[in-house]
């Protein structure tokens, strides 16, 4: 599995837009930083086929650290939860792994 890089999709909408990489890098960014600020709203972010991004908040509860077995107060926290759209779930099943060849 590899690792896409913002640096990455910033070079290749611009190269099939034709836009200028200055211009796509400043796009990407106010994209994402909308992105945060609905989500640290209590927003739910919906785009149609792709997917839903909302915000839960997890309980707190009582873990144990397992080098020293100690209880610790584990605080209620806010979490960002993705849900897949029905094309992204259709390409991922698609592209699904093929069991190995065995001899």
């Amino acid at each position: 599995m590899a690792t896409v890089t913002k640096k990455e999709l910033i070079d290749r909408i611009a190269e099939r837009t034709q836009a200028k990489r200055v211009a796509v890098k400043e796009i990407i960014q106010v994209f994402l930083d909308e992105i945060v600020k609905e989500l640290s709203e209590d927003n739910r972010l919906e785009f149609r086929d792709f997917g839903v991004f909302e915000t839960r908040t997890r309980v707190s509860r009582v873990a144990q650290n397992p080098k020293t077995l100690e209880r610790v107060e584990v605080p209620a926290k806010r979490t960002v939860k993705f849900k897949m759209g029905r094309l992204m779930r259709e390409n991922l099943r698609a592209r699904a792994v093929a069991p190995a060849d065995v001899d």
